[in-house]
């Protein structure tokens, strides 16, 4: 008898990476296919949606559909998520524009902002979406498509999920989730697209219908099934964005809980009993009709800690782990803003810069590392104060992501936040939230099962904290002080890049 099984496929920023679970959760097989973000230039973070987008997919869902024939498995649905919110144009005739623009890492909309802040108004626009427009807003990466001739009438939008599903469904959709991140062309508290706005700045664009995310929006089509190898009639859901989904995954979805995602950047998703909003952080719905979150990303964190690795003569993790291990707490006066990419959450500054104050002949890579945590987690005491301005303060917090497993990290953020964290015993990723939600969608799962089990709990030590509170004090103030100097220094190198650019080759 064949096993009834399901497959969850996540686009991350790093790599692409699927699993076949059955009916219980177990995990028969995964795949992975590995890709990076391009950075033309020093505000861009974009993908190659053809490639790195469908093309992995398609390897991943082969891959897939090849090992469940020979494990004698029926696969019943598929589920994607995806980074986001991404934004990519497609014209009627199947023509991709031009690169993706990624989520919040991408800072190029600042004139954007500025135009929608100025003719819609920021209160207005926080009133009808409950979010500030900042690098995060899909919406005005929308607007910059269009004023650059990459987003024209007649022309579909797509998520890095949707594009995906797009392909294998022909659905034009986007989840509410995602959409809810579409600002300022989403009404939060209408659930649904504000016309009015849209049309008024994106004349011509055809809006994807709003879809859940843990609702079937079609089936593999003849052409898909060619490419993948599942078979054609397959359920395909809506499926959102990739840290939603890991939320989902490792079951954060009561009022209180709240997840924390160690990863190429780190996010912390909360989940609420209803609508809650601040400057600071951006207001979502969640997977369900009534459910809501507050999140907030910030800019770096793995790839911060891969820079300094790299500038460290290529050093392993493991060796600059232990070598931060020896340094004590405060890194010996080495103090790190970690705005190495701008910042999303809580500067919410596209110009912000990296800062490493305090250097001496005396210090060696592992207090470059350990000072690198430590500004990671001074960011996370910011986001976790955010929420408890906002009336959110989580009760319950889940470290999840490949950040978790050196345990350095996540113990430095608990020291500096004076938190528990409660960390799974599998850490599989969005995919296994996808997988989750397929396996409910054809019934093979409980509307409210969780696959989920804790392994350890990464308590603070109190040792620490008084010196981390009076070096946290120095973070919020070094960032104010150096503001000034920074923002030059980017426009700076922005006027000499754009000079570059237009500089005549040499003869």
């Amino acid at each position: 008898m064949a096993r009834r099984a399901v497959i969850g496929l996540d686009i991350g920023t790093g790599s692409t990476k699927a699993v076949l679970t059955d009916a219980g959760g177990e995990i028969l097989t995964t795949a992975v296919r590995h890709h990076a973000m391009s950075m033309p230039h020093p505000a861009w973070a974009e993908m190659d949606a053809e490639r790195d987008w469908w093309g992995d997919a398609v390897a991943c869902l082969r891959e897939l559909a090849t090992a469940g024939a020979d494990l004698n498995c029926t696969i019943e649905a598929v589920c994607v998520s995806g980074l986001g919110p991404a934004v990519v144009a497609e014209s009627p005739a199947g023509h991709v524009r031009g690169p993706a623009i990624l989520y919040g890492v991408d800072t190029r909309t600042g004139e954007q902002i500025e135009q929608l802040n100025r003719d819609l108004g920021p209160a207005r626009i926080l009133e009808r979406g409950r979010t500030a427009l900042s690098s995060q807003a899909a919406g005005a990466k929308l607007l910059w498509l269009a004023q650059h001739g990459a987003l024209v009438p007649g022309d579909r939008f797509f998520s890095s999920h949707t594009f995906v599903t797009w392909r294998l469904t022909g659905a034009y959709y986007l989840d509410h989730q995602t959409a809810s991140q579409f600002d300022p062309f989403y009404d939060m508290l209408a659930g649904a697209w504000a016309h009015d706005w849209a049309g008024r700045f994106l004349p011509g664009c055809e809006l994807p219908q709003l879809r859940w995310p843990g609702e079937i929006v079609g089936e593999i089509s003849a052409a898909s099934a060619a490419s993948t190898g599942l078979v054609a009639g397959t359920p395909v859901l809506a499926g959102t964005i990739d840290a939603w989904a890991e939320a989902y995954s490792v079951g954060t979805t009561s009022p209180g809980d709240a997840m924390l995602m160690y990863g190429s950047t780190v996010l912390a998703i909360s989940s609420l009993a209803g609508f809650r909003s601040h400057p600071g952080l951006w207001a979502t719905t969640g997977l369900t009709p009534g459910s809501h979150t507050l999140a907030a990303g910030m800019s770096t964190s793995g790839s911060l800690m891969s820079w300094i690795r790299d500038l460290c003569s290529g050093q392993s993790y493991e060796d600059l782990i232990e070598q931060a291990r020896a340094v004590p707490p405060g890194s010996d006066g080495l103090l790190m803003l970690p705005y190495f990419a701008g910042e999303r959450a809580p500067v919410s500054d596209p110009k912000a810069r990296g800062v490493i104050a305090g250097l001496t002949l005396g210090h060696g890579p592992g207090h470059l590392f350990r000072a690198g945590y430590e500004s990671i987690a001074f960011g996370v005491r910011q986001i976790l104060n955010l929420l408890g301005e906002a009336g959110a303060a989580p009760t319950r917090i889940v470290a999840v992501g490949g950040g978790t497993q050196g345990g350095l990290g996540p113990q430095i953020v608990s020291d500096v936040c004076g938190v528990e964290q409660h960390v799974p015993r599998t850490v599989i990723g969005a995919s296994y939230g996808d997988a989750l939600l397929a396996a409910q969608a054809v019934g093979l799962a409980g509307a409210d099962e969780n696959w989920c089990s804790l392994d350890r709990i990464i308590a603070p030590d109190p040792g620490h904290r008084a010196d981390y509170d009076e070096l946290y004090a120095n973070y919020a103030r070094l960032y104010a002080a150096t503001r000034p100097i920074v923002h030059e220094l980017a426009d700076f190198a922005a006027a000499r890049e754009s000079s570059a650019e237009t500089r005549p080759p040499s003869e």
